[in-house]
């Protein structure tokens, strides 16, 4: 199957800054994946496992998996003193899972469907490695509904121009917005939408970290922007200078909300 390629690279401090995002939105995400009573678990796209420990400690029972394409990400997860004994990784391609029909209770994915090329074709292959009952969570993104007071007029151009960047590479920015119909369509039924907001403003703590974040994202992808002809480095540049100019007023808010949903096979 062929792959997109990944927006936003490998490197160390890029890996830091997507484990810090994780570590950010993990406790949220906790709350709303629902694993009790499940005694064997599969997260789609474990990257650097810092969610599967986590889901890991929260379920001792259960038998959990992390299914990482990567060979540099798994190289990097979480194993021998300090990591949760009932936690396993294997390599393997979300477009067609190594795993036998009806294999887990719970299967879940975060951040992944963006990245794949076929995420009908994932969303199929979690249902069938479910067991009848079983149910699947979502979480994704849908970046154009990013949002600023005050406007951020730059940045959001350079940002849909990352959105562009994301479709030319294989992959869907704006995949949070489907997932109703592509659960729907991968056979999953009693199929639940909901969001998780992100509400930050001057004077909060997250509020840097939050826009540092995005910076971090187009700094990810510059070079690709300008390679692509579909941002110039002055407009990378002027984006950037914005949101930085965001972060030093005392009267700022960033908006933004990740689409979730939940289906049972």
């Amino acid at each position: 199957m062929p792959h997109s390629t990944y927006i936003h690279g490998t490197s160390p401090s890029e890996q830091e800054r997507l484990a810090a995002l994780n570590r950010a939105n993990n406790p949220h995400f906790l709350e709303f994946l629902d694993v009790r009573g499940a005694s064997a678990i599969l997260e789609v796209g474990s990257g650097l496992g810092v969610l599967a420990a986590e889901v890991a400690r929260s379920a001792p029972s259960a038998r959990v998996v992390g299914l990482e394409y990567s060979a540099e990400q798994l190289a990097r997860v979480p194993r021998g003193d300090g990591a949760p004994g009932n936690l396993s990784f294997q390599q393997g391609d979300a477009h067609a899972l190594p795993f036998a029909d009806g294999a887990f209770d719970v299967v879940y994915c975060r951040f992944v469907l963006e990245h794949v090329t076929d995420p009908g074709r994932v969303l199929r292959e979690m249902h069938r490695v479910l067991v009848p009952g079983g149910r699947a969570f979502v979480q994704e993104n849908n970046i154009l509904i990013n949002d600023f007071d005050p406007d951020c007029p730059a940045f959001a151009r350079v940002w849909r121009a990352f959105a562009a960047l994301q479709s030319r590479l294989g992959g869907d920015a704006l995949v949070g917005k489907r997932l109703y119909r592509l659960l729907t369509g991968a056979g999953f039924s009693h199929t639940r939408l909901s969001i998780q907001p992100e509400v930050h403003h001057s004077g909060q703590p997250a509020f840097e970290p939050w826009v540092r974040n995005l910076i971090g994202n187009v700094r990810s992808g510059e070079a690709a922007l300008v390679k692509h002809g579909l941002a110039t480095q002055e407009e990378i540049n002027g984006s950037i200078a914005e949101l930085e100019a965001l972060i030093r007023r005392d009267d700022a808010t960033a908006l933004f909300y990740w689409n979730r949903a939940v289906g049972s096979r």
